[in-house]
């Protein structure tokens, strides 16, 4: 019997730690050593990689979103900021996500909080429920369609492989 390496499961520790590095903003030692400890523990406490494949369309998609709304947060944000006075009317918003996105959950989290301006304050993956935190409470609706699309998207580019009877294993 021979040792071979999973491809698959290699792959996802590497963006993991490339992911991880980039939150903390610099490629270190430290910050590599433990990425690799944050990948491989949710790689074998998670699963590894999804079992349905990637799709690169909705995958490019879905970081299209994720980068428009980095750059158009990050001038709304600036903008906030920059204006004598408050304009702001802050709260908290529950957004519930579609069952099928519950594999998802914590990829639509990271999401929605690298967004400024948007925070995940708590999330409740069995249910699928998100709370997030708005600068503006009155664009609740929008930021909801958003999430949700950003749900669906997320759906298409990690989708579940199912068996022969149509349910996911």
């Amino acid at each position: 019997m021979s040792w071979r390496p999973d491809v698959r499961r290699s792959a996802t520790v590497a963006l993991v730690v490339a992911a991880w590095c980039a939150l903390w903003g610099e490629v270190s030692v430290a910050n590599v050593a433990s990425g690799l400890v944050v990948a491989v523990l949710a790689a074998a406490t998670l699963g590894g990689t999804p079992r349905g494949g990637v799709r690169l369309v909705p995958l490019a998609r879905l970081g299209w979103l994720v980068l428009v709304d980095l750059v158009t947060s990050t001038i709304a944000v600036a903008r906030e900021v920059l204006t004598p006075g408050d304009g702001t009317d802050e709260g908290i918003i529950a957004v519930d996500l579609p069952p099928s996105s519950v594999r998802h959950h914590l990829l639509i989290v990271v999401a929605v909080t690298l967004t400024p301006g948007t925070a995940v304050v708590e999330t409740d993956p069995r249910s699928g429920t998100v709370y997030v935190h708005l600068l503006h409470v009155d664009g609740r609706a929008a930021v909801t369609r958003h999430i949700e699309e950003l749900a669906a998207v997320a759906d298409r580019a990690l989708p579940e492989r199912t068996d022969a009877g149509g349910a996911a294993p």
